[in-house]
């Protein structure tokens, strides 16, 4: 199974929370609260979204965080690449160099088509998407023609 990090669902939940309260600088146990993410993990995760450039932090009596960027202008390919480090489905189609069998692999460029069709549907989202979704906001995500003529094999 493929799935994203748990920690990684969670920062996608609090950039969401900061997404819906676009004019409001938020604490950190203000975000806890609000998107029921404990605050020791909002707080790792304000950290690496800030570092990530994603998230902006203001200090003082009145500080807190909001969203460096309008929501529309935040994918969800940023907040896995800020918290995750690059897309990769493999580690061959991100950068060659650690595998023993690099030279006769025959799948390492489909790995790179498959890694570019996740950071496109990933790319295809924002943050305004994730905020608001809306029945059927997902279907309007295709896969590269090369991928839609891979047969399906039965188990």
């Amino acid at each position: 199974m493929l799935k994203i990090a748990k920690l990684t669902d969670y920062g996608t939940l609090v950039m969401t929370t900061l997404a819906r309260a676009p004019a409001t600088v938020l604490n950190a146990q203000e975000l806890a609260a609000r998107s029921h993410v404990s605050a020791p993990t909002v707080a790792k995760l304000l950290k690496l979204l800030v570092k990530g450039g994603l998230v902006e932090s203001t200090r003082g009596a009145h500080g807190g965080y909001q969203l460096a960027r309008p929501a529309e202008d935040i994918t969800v390919a940023e907040v896995v690449s800020a918290l995750e480090g690059p897309i990769a489905i493999t580690a061959c189609a991100q950068h060659g160099g650690g595998c023993t069998i690099e030279g006769s692999c025959t799948s390492r460029s489909n790995w790179r088509l498959i890694d570019d069709a996740v950071r496109q549907a990933l790319s295809a989202v924002t943050l305004a998407d994730m905020a608001a979704p809306r029945p059927g906001a997902v279907t309007r995500i295709k896969p590269p023609a090369a991928l839609g003529s891979v047969p399906h094999r039965a188990g």
